[in-house]
């Protein structure tokens, strides 16, 4: 029995980069022996093993053949024949591909070490071409290592091009794809991962609602980048500069897919945009399964984003009717989630990327102006039910009123 070290721990490790997981590969053993060493077995499909102190995960090495479509279109085949080798050729990306035993012997079969000197993203094998799961895999590592100046091989590109064409795509689980796009989302790089699906035929097959948005222009007035695709990509850019949440950069994502929509006759304006984008973010909150906290603010922001851009002109009758469509009271931090939204759509612009946004503060401030009105004077006044409720709102609107008053410029 032979115990290595494999993917990511020793990529990381080569690249100087913190080491979180490691994943063991066992060469020569059988599911007999490790049972009888303590090891406990997990998983269905094929022979993995929890370490019986550390935990850690470690799996028999196996080979791979195609049998059906999708991700788990897979048959494996594990014995104590499989080489280390043999193991490694199946798995997806050069760099992912290579092992170190405990003496701290590299082994690299396929080029790894080179390829990370080189910055490539490249394929161990054609079978790649076999796995659907491995294009959003190799775009989230294109998201992940882009600040290094990692690329995406030209021939890995092509194959897959090769897997968006063939329909395979379709093939993805909701719940795999959206493991793979969240977490993505929250690489530095997360608009890498959409160009990269972009390119290879990708988005248009998994998210056409975001794809449609490039070649959409906008007013270069407001948007000096024109093109309503790339500014989402710089949306996200910004999202990831300022550590924003999952949350946040999913409506991000999707704010503005109701430009997608918009007559081109009617380039580059986008009247009602707001309004009409509601429709594709439910398609695609429903196709992706995305999380309800994930789903609930691309929805809301979607709806209010330019109400957000324009919180200084709002009345105040406005205003309140804004936290209250974002239950503002009870759910103080999805209306501020929402505000972060704003701004990184805001500075997420050519040349926008430093301005200020007082719109945040101001729309902040407004919520806990709003909140701070007392209900116990109310209920002490006697009133209740519809007609306390009807006396709340008065009284925030008059609060509203207030701190609009003290917030203008003297």
């Amino acid at each position: 029995m032979q115990i290595y070290k494999v993917g990511g721990a020793v990529r990381d490790r080569l690249l100087g980069q913190p080491v979180t997981d490691i994943d063991w590969l066992v060469v020569g053993a059988t599911v007999e022996q490790m049972l009888a060493q303590g090891f406990r077995p997990v998983g269905d499909d094929f022979p993995v093993f929890l370490h019986p102190q550390t935990g850690e995960e470690y799996a028999l090495a196996r080979t791979e053949r195609k049998s059906g479509q999708g991700y788990g279109g897979f048959t494996f085949f594990a014995s104590p024949d499989v080489s280390v080798e043999d193991d490694l050729i199946r798995r997806d990306l050069t760099i992912n591909a290579m092992a170190e035993d405990a003496q701290g012997q590299l082994y690299d079969p396929y080029g790894g070490q080179r390829d990370l000197e080189a910055h490539l993203l490249r394929h161990v094998s054609p079978a790649f071409a076999e796995d659907p799961l491995r294009v959003l895999r190799v775009a989230r590592f294109a998201a992940r290592y882009a600040p290094l100046g990692f690329r995406v091989a030209d021939e890995t590109l092509a194959l897959m091009r090769q897997l968006s064409e063939s329909g395979e795509l379709q093939a993805l689980t909701a719940e795999r794809s959206w493991k793979e796009i969240s977490r993505a989302l929250m690489e530095p790089r997360p608009d890498v991962f959409f160009q990269v699906l972009r390119d290879c035929g990708a988005l248009a097959e998994l998210l056409p609602e975001v794809d449609a948005l490039f070649g959409v222009p906008q007013t270069a007035l407001h948007h000096p980048e024109i093109d309503t695709g790339v500014h989402v990509l710089m949306v996200l850019q910004q999202c990831a500069a300022h550590a924003q949440p999952l949350t946040v950069r999913w409506a991000s994502l999707l704010h503005d897919l109701g430009k997608g929509s918009t007559p081109a006759a009617d380039w580059p304006r986008h009247i009602a945009h707001e309004v009409r984008g509601l429709k594709q973010v439910r398609a695609v909150n429903a196709r992706c399964k995305a999380p309800k906290d994930c789903q609930e603010l691309a929805l809301l922001v979607c709806e209010y984003h330019t109400h957000g851009h324009r919180a200084l002109e709002l009345k105040a009758s406005t205003l309140l009717e804004l936290l209250q469509n974002f239950d503002a009271y009870r759910r103080p931090q999805r209306f501020a989630e929402f505000v972060a939204a704003c701004e990184m759509d805001a500075r997420g612009r050519l040349g926008f990327e430093q301005r200020d946004y007082p719109q945040a503060s101001y729309l902040l401030g407004a919520a806990s102006a709003a909140r701070a009105v007392p209900v116990k004077p109310l209920l002490e006044q006697g009133f209740k039910g519809a007609e306390l409720g009807a006396a709340l709102q008065r009284e925030r609107l008059q609060a509203l009123k207030a701190y609009k008053a003290s917030a203008q410029p003297a």
